[in-house]
């Protein structure tokens, strides 16, 4: 049975629904403000419609935008939400970057080839498909949220 486009959704619909681990939408609460789900008992989240709208937004901006978080916090303060809750639609339109705003660049990715012949790797940067980048951008969220549950436990916080 489908839910009604302005009923609540639990966490484990949205995450479905954006194909990230529920984890990752947790994350995102501790980044970003703006995302405000309803708690109920036993600390049950529920996402009102604008924060379903909020996440599809700042997922697009990270996975296809490939935005940093840094970034997507500047184009909250600076565009407000009512623009990341609807940049996701087709059409919508889109911020611009800051220099220092997506992850292509301020890293360059290589791949190394003996093109040579002669049994020493050279380094030349890879091209990455968009596809490629969603699932590296994916993988790097993991990561740093992995990276802050280790400090935490290790803070025994």
């Amino acid at each position: 049975m489908e839910k009604a486009p302005e009923a609540f959704r639990t966490i484990s619909e949205v995450a479905d629904d954006l194909g990230v681990p529920q984890h990752v939408l947790r994350f995102w609460e501790s980044r970003f403000p703006q995302i405000r789900p309803m708690k109920r008992g036993g600390g049950r989240r529920y996402y009102r419609p604008d924060d379903v709208d909020l996440l599809r937004g700042i997922h697009h901006l990270l996975y296809g935008e490939g935005y940093t978080i840094r970034g997507v916090q500047r184009i909250l303060r600076e565009e407000g939400p009512r623009f990341v809750q609807s940049v996701w639609r087709e059409g919508a339109p889109q911020a611009a970057p800051a220099a220092e705003d997506t992850e292509a660049e301020e890293e360059a990715v290589y791949e190394t080839s003996d093109a040579d012949g002669n049994g020493e790797p050279s380094r030349a940067p890879a091209k990455l498909s968009g596809d490629a980048m969603q699932r590296l951008a994916a993988v790097l969220n993991d990561l740093a949220e992995c990276k802050r549950l280790l400090q935490a436990a290790r803070d025994g916080t």
